[in-house]
């Protein structure tokens, strides 16, 4: 089993900072509450522009499949949708011990 992750680069809206971070921060407590698979789940502002990344870890490739298909990840989707200005950008990555 190795250490599978996510970085997010999403970009938002011009002031819907407040927005995003409000959902993301809800999403965030209730991804560690119910996904023992998850190892990480932060998110970073840039320093002078809307954009956020986020650096997500999971124990393995099952549980970040199963992040994807959770119902509170699922759930966020709209009110994320409806302040980001594009869609995010994935990289996966994989932990090297």
């Amino acid at each position: 089993m190795s250490v599978v992750g996510i970085v997010a680069t999403i970009k938002v809206q011009a002031g819907k900072e407040a927005e995003f971070e409000k959902v993301f921060s809800d999403l965030r407590a209730k991804v560690r509450a119910n996904e023992a698979g998850n190892l990480q789940y932060d998110f970073f502002k840039m320093k002078d522009e809307p954009t956020y990344i986020v650096m997500e870890q999971y124990a393995s490739e099952q549980a970040m499949a199963e992040h994807g298909q959770s119902e509170h990840f699922k759930a966020a989707g709209p009110a994320l949708g409806a302040v980001l200005a594009g869609r995010p950008t994935l990289q996966i990555v994989s932990k090297v011990e």
